[in-house]
């Protein structure tokens, strides 16, 4: 929905936060449910409210406990039955510096002020701990804003009694935490407030009338930002940049001006300022996004302007480059295509508003920022969080090269009559093994960000993961694949838990990078391995169909399962008999060395 796309209208949102919701209820889509539990240190009501249609313009359909006011603490730390019957998936801890126990005061000696500031962490680490301790779930924090007014002036960021250096202690702090434990979340509302304006965040009317933390106003920021990281804990970040040049990349249009008078680069004031642009969108590769250029333009000016000595921005940092006359809508649909990916995954920016409002109107789904004149491309961009990292694994800053290495690969299976050979010419070998600590990480990101190859749906966190791999009761595989080309890293997943002789499958995920590479048919092989090692006899398979995994509506037939049911919505239930001569249909790859 356009109005909750950033930058938007925050007093807009708020007046009108009913009927969006309607409008967004009245969607043909099938949501994400996921329960939140909002604990707050003040009055949460109107932040729940606006979070929630941020949530449903993403596809998440939350329900929501919300603490009684500033019983943050106590409902966790005294078990309150309500939370705990509620069984949250994610809980938010929205607190201030307003609740805080030890700010320092001209009184205190440094030994007080140390004392305050260790029993202001130690507040919340045991609240964090009881948390994970009995809830097993992510859990997002906020930091401190900065106190709205500095008695010492700018001697509070340096004298051991000022508010402003104890509330940085005390960030980093959490920080620190955050860093050492899985699950945990810090949302920075001190970058926010800082963002917005100290002075209008922090205005106490809102506290001493309605004790809220924030002003009324700020509350879309705040929640537009919450949204942007549970977004990403539930597998809802874009994953790709459709990039147009003229005027986006460079100033300028280099059919018309030639590739000597765009503007990039020192000379000028504009040029410095389109620089910048380009190394911005360039380090999001570092982030695991996959860069494409989409662009009315003929091929050869396009790569002429990339291979301007200015540019940042090279030929091969871009995986597909689409300059020519179709149009814009048909050019980011084929991308997608030959991506493997969905063009919801894609972020388009181009100058030209016309532009923008054809992939609106054709290509829904498709983020299409409002991104203004370019000394405003970046903050837009950074802003609406597309992109938001709550995990980083190396096969993030690697996925370019892979998806380039993807591109090499089609290139030679159009050199090929038989599939088969070509498969064959890959040299293509897999490891798959059970859950191990190096890649757990990478497999809870895999289950939230699979939504193609996705049999089940579920999403797992990394905590629930580790838990799984130190379970007897599972039955884990993770599957990596090599070939010629390079590394495509960890690229399917499967869970199954034990019932007597029966193995239920709670997941089986695969990248579509791997789609018809007998990825597929290997892990079904080392499945009915441990399936026989574990005396099971029944493997039962789960498909329940969403708007994105149709792809696999009969994944299970060509496994060899039966389906033995199928209910009104689609959803179906498989079988398949583990026999002592169960023949492997893995033919290419060579796995765990044989």
């Amino acid at each position: 929905m356009h109005e909750l796309e950033y930058p938007f209208d925050s007093q807009y949102i708020i007046k009108k936060k009913r009927s969006i919701k309607r409008t967004l209820l009245e969607r043909d889509i099938k949501y994400v449910e996921k329960k939140i539990a909002v604990l707050g240190g003040s009055t949460t009501h109107d932040i729940i409210q606006v979070l929630e249609l941020f949530l449903l313009n993403t596809g998440i359909k939350p329900t929501f406990y919300e603490s009684e006011y500033a019983k943050y603490w106590e409902d966790v730390m005294f078990d309150n039955p309500e939370l705990k019957e509620f069984s949250p998936d994610l809980i938010y801890i929205h607190t201030g510096n307003r609740n805080l126990n030890h700010l320092p005061t001209l009184q205190m000696s440094k030994e007080d002020v140390e004392a305050g500031l260790r029993a202001d962490y130690e507040h919340f680490r045991v609240l964090w701990e009881k948390i994970g301790d009995t809830y097993h779930c992510p859990v997002i924090q906020n930091n401190f804003e900065f106190p709205y007014y500095r008695l010492l002036g700018n001697a509070e960021a340096t004298e051991y009694r000022g508010s402003v250096r104890y509330i940085n202690r005390l960030n980093e702090m959490f920080a620190e935490y955050a860093q050492t434990h899985q699950d945990f979340y810090i949302q920075d509302i001190q970058y926010l407030s800082a963002c917005y304006g100290l002075d209008k965040w922090a205005d106490s009317h809102y506290w001493h009338m309605y004790k809220y933390a924030l002003a009324v106003d700020a509350i879309p920021t705040l929640s537009y930002n919450l949204a942007n990281i549970m977004k990403s804990l539930f597998g809802k970040n874009k994953k790709a940049f459709a990039l147009d040049l003229d005027n986006t990349l460079w100033g300028g249009i280099i059919g018309d001006d030639g590739v000597e008078n765009i503007e990039i680069g020192p000379e000028t004031s504009m040029g410095q300022v389109y620089a910048e642009f380009q190394s911005y969108i360039k380090k999001h590769k570092d982030l695991g996004v996959i860069l494409n250029v989409c662009s009315k333009n003929e091929k050869e000016n396009a790569i002429a302007g990339l291979e301007h000595p200015d540019s940042i921005l090279k030929p091969d940092d871009f995986i597909l480059i689409k300059a020519n006359w179709e149009p814009k809508s048909q050019n980011l649909v084929e991308a997608a295509k030959q991506l493997d990916l969905l063009p919801e995954s894609f972020v388009f920016v181009d100058d030209n508003p016309a532009e923008r409002e054809i992939i609106r109107a054709q290509v829904p789904g498709t983020a299409v920022p409002e991104i203004g004149s370019v000394e405003d491309y970046i903050r837009v961009l950074d802003h609406a969080g597309y992109f938001e990292v709550t995990t980083l694994s190396e096969d993030d800053a690697k996925r370019n090269e892979m998806y380039k290495q993807n591109v090499q690969r089609t290139e030679l299976a159009q050199s090929f009559g038989d599939y088969g050979e070509y498969l064959r010419s890959l040299e293509m070998k897999g490891t798959i093994e059970g859950f191990i600590p190096i890649y757990l990480e990478r497999i809870a990101q895999l289950s939230n960000k699979s939504n193609q190859f996705n049999l089940t749906t579920r999403r797992y966190t990394r905590t629930e993961i580790e838990e799984i791999a130190g379970d007897n009761a599972y039955i884990d595989l993770y599957g990596k694949l090599e070939d010629k080309f390079g590394d495509n890293g960890v690229v399917s997943v499967v869970i199954g838990h034990k019932d007597g002789e029966t193995l239920h499958m709670d997941l089986w995920i695969m990248s579509c990078r791997v789609l018809k590479r007998d990825m597929e048919f290997a892990m079904m092989d080392e499945l009915v391995a441990k399936s026989q090692a574990a005396g099971i006899k029944t493997i039962r398979g789960y498909y329940y169909p969403t708007a994105k995994n149709h792809m696999v509506e009969n994944f299970y037939a060509q496994m060899g399962f039966t389906k033995v049911s199928e209910d009104a919505e689609g959803n179906t239930e498989w079988e398949f008999k583990v026999e002592a001569d169960y023949q492997k249909q893995n033919q290419w790859i060579e796995v765990n060395g044989k």
